[in-house]
C-alpha cells in the first residue's frame, strides 16, 4: 500500500508540473507566434508581446519552484486568471456567468477542480477553434459542479485524440475524489465536471 501510494504521488506531482508548464509554454507560444506575424505590422505591438512571453517563462519559473518547494495548493480564483490569460492570447473571448463563491470546499479538492480546469481550457485552445468559452461554476448543497463550454468545431470523432491530450487525466482526477465528467457536443463542445461537497472514504 505505501509503495502504490508514493506510486500516485510521483503521478500526480508529475502530472501537475506538466499541466503548469503546459499552459504557460502554450501562452508563450501563442504570444511567440502573434509577435512574429506582428513585427513587421507594428513593432511597439511586438515588442509589447515580447514582453508578455518574457513575465510568462518568469511566472512559470516561479510557480515550478512554488510547487516543488512547498507544493502550494492552486485555488480556482487563482486558475480563472491564468485561464482568461491563455484564452485572450488566443484570441477566444472569456466568459464567466457569475461570482464565485464557493463554501467549505477544501484547499485540496481546489487544487483537483483547478487542473482539471486548466486542462480543459487549453483543449478549447489547441482542438476547438471556437471563438467563445464561457466557464459556469455552481454549488449546491451536495455538489460543486463546473462547466465548461465552447462555440468551437465540436468534439465528434477527435474524441479518441483528446484523450491523450488530458481527458483522461481530468477523468482520473474526478474519480479520485468521487467526481464525474461528462462531454457532450451543444454547438461546440460542453465539459461537465461535477465533485461532492463531502469526500467519502472510498469502500
Amino acid at each position: 500500500i505505501a509503495d502504490l501510494v508514493k506510486q500516485e504521488e510521483r503521478q500526480r506531482i508529475a502530472r501537475d508540473l506538466h499541466d503548469t508548464l503546459g499552459q504557460k509554454l502554450s501562452l508563450i507560444g501563442l504570444k511567440s507566434d502573434l509577435a512574429r506575424r506582428l513585427v513587421y505590422k507594428d513593432q511597439e505591438q511586438a515588442r509589447n508581446e515580447m514582453k508578455d512571453v518574457q513575465q510568462t517563462a518568469r511566472t512559470a519559473l516561479n510557480e515550478v519552484r512554488k510547487m516543488v518547494s512547498q507544493m502550494r495548493g492552486i485555488r480556482i480564483k487563482e486558475e480563472l486568471v491564468s485561464i482568461k490569460q491563455l484564452l485572450d492570447a488566443a484570441q477566444i473571448e472569456f466568459i464567466c456567468s457569475n461570482e464565485l463563491k464557493l463554501t467549505n470546499v477544501s484547499i485540496f479538492l481546489e487544487n483537483i477542480l483547478s487542473m482539471c480546469m486548466k486542462e480543459a481550457v487549453t483543449n478549447v485552445v489547441k482542438h476547438s477553434k471556437a471563438t467563445k468559452c464561457k466557464i459556469t461554476i455552481e454549488q449546491t448543497a451536495n455538489e460543486v459542479c463546473i462547466k465548461i463550454k465552447d462555440n468551437g468545431i465540436g468534439i465528434g470523432s477527435n474524441y479518441d485524440e483528446l484523450k491523450g491530450s488530458g481527458l483522461l487525466g481530468i477523468k482520473e482526477r474526478l474519480e479520485f475524489v468521487n467526481g464525474t465528467l461528462d462531454i457532450s457536443e451543444q454547438d461546440g463542445t460542453a465539459i461537465t465536471m461535477k465533485v461532492p461537497n463531502v469526500i467519502k472514504q472510498a469502500d
